[in-house]
């Protein structure tokens, strides 16, 4: 066949550019078989078995059966747990200069180690159990808790709230344990303090007549019922919120039913509300990667908060309710920490940035793919005026209490922005954050490890990228 002198050079240029493309994906595929996540191991592990009965006098009696594993190579001469409930008595508020009409109640009669009457100590939330014999890695022991405790009005997350039952950090939760010591800082009443690793959960429980019960458990009953077994695998930690009068719309978007408990004459909003959530959701499970459970709730009512399975949004504050536009924005980025926190996990106390900052930045991701224009980068600037002493990724600790949130959720979200205002923005900001969900699900992340995925992503020699907003170790 006679071929042209222009038909020659025009498979040869194909010829290059095909040379050039199978050279990159020779590369692309060599640089991602050299990386292997180097994510926080775990040091324990705690399954849960919890029975939950309502009595008429509005209180509550949990027995909470906990397996604790040692995963770590420490021998361990005590337990420690998380105990929220004791925050709201009385004495404990007293004790730290807060002050409320109506203060919870907490009775522990017993707590057991294997079937043994154990002694142990309680101050403000944390619960620590000395162990008679030492526990080697690897053993594991079985801890029994019995307890009463009552609802606070306007407590924080574990409160009564208009008639409905908020059961947020209601049981004793195990710390983990890191560096040869438990990772259990004091209790603030901004922020999330408790740390947990991804644990399973059998609940049953006996409530009132005319309740309903809502869940991190997948498998909620559908119908009113007051007596009831629950199940939840893999995550980090259960909530539960017992309602009397609502409304329910229900959306099924792909595998998972999507859930919104409304309440009062607003229908309308809620409507709205199901429609977005149901997109946003829709969106992230395309461009993140899956969600591992097959119902989603959302509570119009409460402080606006995340749980795996469910998110609950109403107000910031517990008391003014959010505008429209800004209910219809949290409750997307609530959704958003079901990825960013519920299957990415991180420290929250010490790495409030990671979930905190991707969630708001997940939100952002949504509204702009919506948009027929590019990310409104010199917005973005305005926000992190006046923020560029301090680093993202600092203790809760560390920050002033009005100024925490500017940089946890507002700097944070910004300075991911950045990283892609010249490297692709949105589309590559999309291939990225499926690239880090298939990297890190149901692992935990840290900002050093965070740093070391970014210099791999794009190819970073140096770590000038992060200056102003991550500490770098």
């Amino acid at each position: 066949m006679y071929l042209s002198f222009f038909s020659i050079l025009v498979i040869f240029l194909c010829f290059q550019v095909l040379k050039v493309n199978i050279v990159l994906v020779s590369n692309n595929n060599e640089v991602k078989k050299s990386f292997t996540p180097n994510t926080v191991p775990a040091g324990n592990h705690a399954s849960y078995d919890l029975n939950i009965v309502m009595s008429e006098k509005e209180e509550f009696e949990v027995i909470a059966k906990v397996k604790v594993q040692n995963k770590s190579e420490d021998n361990w001469t005590d337990l420690v747990f998380y105990f929220i409930p004791n925050i709201f008595t009385k004495q404990t508020l007293d004790s730290v200069g807060q002050s409320s009409a109506h203060p919870g109640t907490v009775t522990i009669p017993t707590v057991k180690i294997d079937g043994e009457k154990v002694d142990f100590s309680l101050e403000q939330d944390t619960l620590k159990i000395d162990l008679n014999n030492e526990l080697p890695p690897s053993s594991e022991v079985n801890v029994s808790f019995t307890y009463n405790f009552t609802l606070p009005d306007k407590g924080l997350r574990y409160t009564k709230n208009n008639g409905n039952y908020y059961l947020a950090q209601f049981y004793p939760m195990l710390a983990t344990y890191r560096n040869k010591e438990w990772n259990k800082e004091d209790y603030r009443f901004k922020g999330e303090t408790y740390h947990t690793n991804f644990s399973d959960f059998n609940v049953t429980y006996k409530l009132l007549n005319g309740y309903t019960l809502v869940s991190t458990s997948p498998n909620d009953p559908k119908e009113v019922k007051q007596i009831g077994t629950l199940q939840a695998n893999n995550v980090k930690d259960f909530f539960a919120v017992i309602l009397k009068e609502h409304f329910l719309i229900e959306k099924e978007v792909g595998n998972t039913n999507i859930r919104l408990f409304g309440f009062g004459d607003d229908k309308q909003l809620s409507q709205e509300v199901s429609e977005i959530a149901s997109e946003a959701f829709m969106y992230f499970e395309k461009t993140i990667g899956p969600y591992p459970h097959n119902q989603l709730d959302i509570v119009l009512d409460g402080k606006s908060m995340e749980y795996p399975g469910v998110v609950t949004a109403y107000s910031i504050d517990d008391h003014a309710k959010l505008p429209p536009a800004l209910l219809k924005s949290t409750v997307v980025h609530e959704i958003a920490h079901q990825w960013f926190y519920g299957i990415i996990s991180n420290d929250p106390y010490h790495e409030a940035w990671l979930d905190e900052g991707f969630a708001e930045f997940a939100t952002g991701l949504y509204f702009y793919s919506k948009l027929n224009e590019g990310v409104p980068y010199s917005n973005l600037n305005e926000v992190v005026k006046g923020l560029d002493q301090l680093p993202v990724n600092l203790s809760l600790d560390q920050y002033e209490q009005d100024k925490q949130s500017s940089y946890i959720y507002g700097k944070s979200n910004v300075m991911l922005w950045k990283l892609f205002e010249k490297r692709g923005e949105i589309k590559e900001a999309e291939k990225f954050v499926k690239k880090y969900y298939d990297n890190y699900k149901f692992k935990e992340i840290d900002s050093e490890e965070f740093i070391r995925f970014i210099k791999y992503y794009f190819n970073l020699k140096d770590n000038s990228v992060f200056k102003d907003w991550l500490e770098v170790k």
